[in-house]
């Protein structure tokens, strides 16, 4: 699972030095303690993903691409059709590593007077802009609160920012729902916005409260030209969802203070307002002109998303998709444990979750029953990299976009617990909600609401780039009754993005419970191929509405 945390974080994981250990027989020792044939398979597929072998699968390695070769391989021995490129089962995803290339520069310019430089570090750390690689603009500066438009709110009401650099503070108010919280915390959801208003480019602002969206300078400061992913488009630029009004950076509390100089709203008055969580601001020009320049640099990364196809038997509705997705991918070698364990073989995150998408095509395929809609098994890449793959096959399916009409997202089950219900991230937006009950009556289990909203689990895995292309989409988690929270927060805090995340765990992994998690998935991805009707948004939901797709009337 994508790791929603400062920015910087993984690549601290990533950037330590450190020589691999090579997996000894001890560590990877497992009970040997005969299984059921379904548990033995699932088992076996996590065994071979998270070995130390595999040096924890991280997109672009070579390890990486053997997984998704042995993903291919069970896809055909469930009897997948390749949906990849040219007839194969991989779809190739042309990744770009890119970041500043320097300190860049900012400079303010006032009415006669003369360009005045912030500083580096103190003032200020630059963006990167993986569309432009030497990038420079200068404007008029409009601070624009938290930069939201939506839910009643409009933090741009009564000033025009075309043409302009926009400035706002990271988050969201938390009166707002959290998953729409954490949509309106995201950057980049706060710079199309930006966009749409005829905005050349957005900066964020260090705020005087720490929390999600809203780091302080000097944590960020310290890893300022860390790298980031992100894939390329045919031309060989990095993708960007804002590239008319891109990213420039960041400005720190004492850099805001220097552009604020002469404002109608002094700075001060700005950050004693911005304490309160449920601040609004009156937007505003600034008396003053801003020059941003910066350089950036980009190395290719090629990686695989593996793609397999079951045919659906209706003439009308076999057109028609439902995804079935997994991330393959996991963070790979990295900072060492307090054993000196290096490798983070990401059992959990993700490997469970691709054993059970390989499981659910072997299910299909004993039914003997062709769906009637088409189904399609997809393991995608650089998820840990911040949604990247899944991304990249959003915007380039390789099948017709307009057939895709669901997806079911399998994201790290923490299954070492006998659970008693499920959490269906996002299932409450759409007629995937009633899917899932139904299917976790099957099995009998409940379903539970989600028990740590402000986790944002809902935008956080691979599910949510097919909502932001219309889709509806639904992540199911294994649910916190009865034992389940406890196993939970284990996993979270042990576990979780850890080398310890391995087939042997201190909470042994219950695959018994694995087989009933591929069980009720299996349920919901057949009523989705099988049903009359395709999922549709519930009338008037925020996400069916801001991204649009089928609604209910």
């Amino acid at each position: 699972m994508f790791r929603h945390a400062p920015p910087f974080a993984l690549a601290l994981l990533l950037a330590t030095p450190a020589v691999a250990q090579v997996g000894t027989p001890e560590k990877n020792a497992v009970v040997n303690a005969e299984l059921p044939a379904d548990q033995a398979a699932m088992k076996s597929h996590v065994m071979f993903l998270a070995s130390d072998a595999m040096r924890g699968r991280d997109a672009g390695s070579p390890e990486y691409d053997i997984a998704a070769q042995y993903v291919a391989s069970q896809f055909y021995a469930q009897g997948l059709r390749p949906a990849g490129d040219a007839g194969s089962y991989l779809q190739k995803v042309p990744l770009l590593s890119y970041k500043a290339a320097d300190k860049g520069s900012m400079a303010i310019t006032r009415k006669g007077g003369a360009p005045v430089s912030l500083v580096f570090g103190e003032d200020y750390i630059p963006g990167a802009n993986p569309a432009a690689l030497s990038f420079a603009r200068t404007a008029p500066v409009a601070f624009v609160g938290y930069g939201i438009v939506g839910l009643g709110r409009d933090d741009y009401k009564g000033v025009d920012v075309r043409g302009k650099i926009v400035l706002f503070f990271g988050g969201a108010p938390s009166a707002f729902p959290a998953e729409e919280r954490a949509h309106f915390s995201n950057a980049a959801t706060k710079g199309e916005i930006a966009m749409k208003r005829g905005a050349v480019g957005y900066l964020s602002l260090e705020g005087p409260r720490a929390g999600r969206g809203n780091y302080p300078f000097k944590m960020i400061v310290a890893n300022w030209d860390r790298p980031r992913v992100t894939w390329a488009e045919a031309d060989g630029t990095g993708h960007i969802p804002t590239p008319a009004a891109p990213g420039m950076g960041l400005l720190s509390l004492a850099g805001a203070a220097k552009l604020f100089e002469g404002a109608k709203t002094p700075w001060a008055t700005i950050v004693k307002l911005a304490e309160k969580d449920d601040a609004t601001f009156k937007p505003m020009l600034l008396p003053a002109t801003l020059t941003v320049g910066s350089k950036t640099v980009l190395t290719p990364i090629t990686s695989y998303n593996v793609a397999g196809i079951l045919p659906g038997s209706d003439p009308a509705l076999g057109k028609q998709v439902v995804v079935l997705s997994a991330h393959l991918d996991h963070v790979g070698v990295g900072r060492p444990d307090a054993k000196g364990d290096t490798i983070y073989n990401g059992a959990m995150d993700n490997a469970v979750g691709i054993a059970s998408l390989i499981e659910e095509a072997k299910r299909f395929k004993a039914s003997g029953k062709a769906p009637r809609r088409s189904i399609l098994f997809l393991a995608v890449t650089a998820e840990e990299k911040g949604l990247v793959g899944s991304d990249y096959f959003a915007h380039n399916p390789t099948v017709p976009k307009e057939n895709l009409v669901a997806d079911v997202n399998l994201d790290m089950p923490i299954i070492t617990y006998k659970f008693e219900d499920v959490t269906p991230f996002g299932a409450a937006h759409s007629t995937l909600g009633e899917t899932v009950a139904r299917a976790a009556a099957q099995i009998g289990v409940g379903v539970g609401s989600d028990p740590r909203p402000d986790e944002a689990f809902f935008v956080r895995s691979d599910h949510y780039r097919f909502v932001q292309q219309g889709i509806p989409s639904v992540f199911l988690w294994p649910g916190e009754k009865g034992e389940g929270k406890a196993a939970t927060d284990s996993f979270l805090a042990d576990n979780y993005h850890k080398p310890s995340d391995e087939v042997a765990q201190v909470r042994p992994i219950d695959w018994e419970s694995g087989v009933r998690f591929v069980d009720v998935n299996y349920r919901i991805a057949r009523e989705i191929a099988d049903a009359d009707q395709k999922p549709m948004w519930k009338k008037g939901d925020f996400f069916g509405t801001a991204f649009g797709g089928p609604m209910e009337k």
